[in-house]
């Protein structure tokens, strides 16, 4: 059995800039997937790189000395992308092959709205310092590594077994402002998840919450539709780019978990809201006696006051789905599919008394 002796370092931005100066940097080895970066992603690689914050291992594989330069260079096995990303944010002029068109980016409003806009050149010292200072995990192979024993370590490193759920692909797949500010969202109300008994944590290991959050996005938007999953997915391409009314779904969507906290709080979690589905159609209820998702988002507005009686329905509509005694449509509504939209409209309609 072959001991392959994979060496396990640290190098800085910096080191990988130096390489690129000298030329001793191979960024296109013939098995890397030619992927081409979205702006969003590599905005948000710059503000991973900005907030300290950690990222995959980088592979190297050392080659041969050059034995008219006598330098060593080292070739990129993964990670291609994020180095180039990289360099051609701190040093296009030096980067081989840079071209403006592609390359070029600068940090975007959702990741940094104190940056946005920014080049490296127009960063101020301190933040200039930060990025060439970051430090990646770096595997390296040695040079006796050949192009199959790479793919072979690949291959057991993506042997899990574990299959990528449709959150966790618009993760991977999306970085721009639709993404960002889900994923914010989600993870500001992460305790109140917790606390309503709406996801274990094995579902906010797996992004759930952050679906969900999504979901409310397209409520407002786009007012109520069923759940699925290219809907959601065409949400995050759609508004990757440019998210138009951005902080106004942001401020109503904290106005609404804010009043399903001041109006339920700890004791949600012995309510059918618990169960995601319901905590949906009692989130879509709320909204729209705050603002009426039968109109989307098209400019600021006061939400209207949600009255106690109002408030008082919904608990008592929550203790008939309780105890099975709520009309046989909601029920049915409840038990089949939940998450299409004839049923959704169904329960709610029951929680707020209202024809939509």
């Amino acid at each position: 059995m072959k001991n392959l002796d994979i060496g396990k370092t640290l190098y800085t931005v910096s080191d990988f800039v130096s390489w690129e100066k000298n030329k001793t940097l191979v960024l296109s080895p013939s098995f890397q997937r030619r992927l081409v970066w979205k702006t969003g992603a590599k905005s948000y690689l710059i503000d991973t790189i900005l907030r300290g914050l950690p990222m995959p291992i980088i592979f190297l594989r050392d080659q041969k000395t050059d034995l008219k330069t006598l330098l060593s260079k080292r070739e990129v096995v993964d990670g291609q992308q994020r180095i180039r990303t990289i360099l051609s944010y701190v040093y296009p002029d030096g980067l081989r092959n840079f071209n403006a068109q592609k390359d070029s980016f600068t940090i975007m409003r959702a990741h940094s709205k104190e940056l946005a806009g920014l080049s490296f050149s127009e960063l101020n010292e301190e933040l200039r310092q930060r990025i060439l200072d970051y430090q990646f995990s770096v595997h390296v192979l040695p040079a006796s590594v050949d192009d199959r024993e790479v793919l072979q370590i690949f291959a057991r490193m993506n042997s899990t077994g574990v299959k990528l759920n449709d959150q966790e692909l618009r993760n991977a797949d999306f970085s721009g402002e639709f993404k960002t500010l889900s994923f914010e969202l989600a993870a500001e109300y992460l305790e109140s998840w917790r606390e309503w008994g709406i996801f274990t944590e094995y579902n906010i290991a797996r992004m759930n919450e952050v679906e969900l959050t999504s979901e409310f996005f397209i409520l407002m938007l786009k007012g109520l539709s069923g759940k699925t999953a290219s809907a959601i997915t065409s949400a995050y391409r759609q508004y990757d780019e440019t998210f138009d009314f951005r902080d106004e779904v942001e401020r109503r969507f904290r106005h609404t978990l804010e009043v399903i906290d001041s109006k339920f709080g700890k004791s949600l979690n012995m309510l059918p809201f618990k169960r995601k589905t319901l905590f949906y159609s009692l989130f879509a209820s709320l909204y729209h006696l705050a603002y009426d998702f039968k109109h989307p988002i098209s400019n600021k507005a006061k939400p209207s006051t949600i009255s106690s009686t109002q408030i008082a329905r919904i608990r008592k509509c929550a203790e008939a789905i309780e105890t099975g005694t709520a009309p046989e449509k909601v029920m049915d509504a409840i038990a089949r599919r939940t998450t299409h939209q004839s049923s959704r409209k169904t329960v709610i309609e029951y929680l707020t008394n209202a024809k939509l």
